[in-house]
């Protein structure tokens, strides 16, 4: 199944939903800072209690973590591997570009390999606060008010949630395609939802600088 090109997508296409899935949880909580850093210390403590005592001090997150990592290893080796496919089936560009390809369409390579490096930003900024210049251990509010309250960490941020809004629209609706939910009579509200799915989410995400910059949150 690995080997051929139809197992490749099948592959790209579940880890994509499983990451999809983890973004949605992800915005919802990074929403709980809009109601103030009670509230939002609160709840990035619970995730790290959640399964206890069943599961250890943050074995939750290092269980959600390690299907992250798998997922975004196969996803990433899965589109490499079909882009080489892709470039020796057809070494030589086509005359004329397809009318029917969308901006997210012939960016999503590109929109990848941003959003890849803004996860190692965003590793290092928020959670081991390596490039946070006034972080406070301890203290996910004021880390978040932190790096919102400078250019470069506004400008990274707004900039990666918007290739993510580009990469999900067309992500979304290949995957729906690839595991065969797509109908002729009903293409037209997948790709609706898939474009409504990929404005909340990045529209969610990018609300946070937002809240920053303009004071709502502080």
């Amino acid at each position: 199944m690995w080997r051929s090109t139809v197992g490749k997508k099948a592959v790209m296409a579940v880890t994509g939903l499983v990451m999809l899935a983890y973004l949605a949880a992800h915005m919802f909580g990074n929403l709980k800072i809009f109601f103030g850093p009670g509230e939002f210390n609160h709840y990035a403590h619970w995730l790290r209690v959640i399964g206890e005592p069943a599961l250890h001090y943050e074995w939750f997150l290092w269980l959600v973590r390690v299907a992250l990592v798998a997922s975004v290893v196969l996803h990433g080796v899965a589109a490499y591997q079909l882009s080489r496919r892709d470039l020796a089936a057809r070494p030589r560009k086509y005359a004329r570009r397809r009318q029917g390809a969308s901006y997210a369409t012939r960016t999503m390579r590109w929109g990848g390999v941003i959003l890849g490096l803004f996860v190692v930003w965003h590793i290092l900024d928020l959670t081991t606060l390596t490039v946070n210049e006034r972080a406070e251990p301890g203290h996910p509010y004021q880390n978040v008010v932190a790096t919102f309250s400078t250019w470069y960490g506004n400008t990274i941020y707004i900039v990666a949630m918007l290739a993510l809004g580009a990469h999900i629209r067309h992500g979304l609706w290949s995957a729906i395609q690839t595991l065969g939910a797509g109908r002729p009579h009903r293409d037209r509200a997948l790709k609706i939802a898939s474009t409504a799915v990929a404005v909340v989410l990045a529209g969610g995400f990018i609300s946070v600088p937002i809240g920053v910059m303009t004071g709502v949150v502080s």
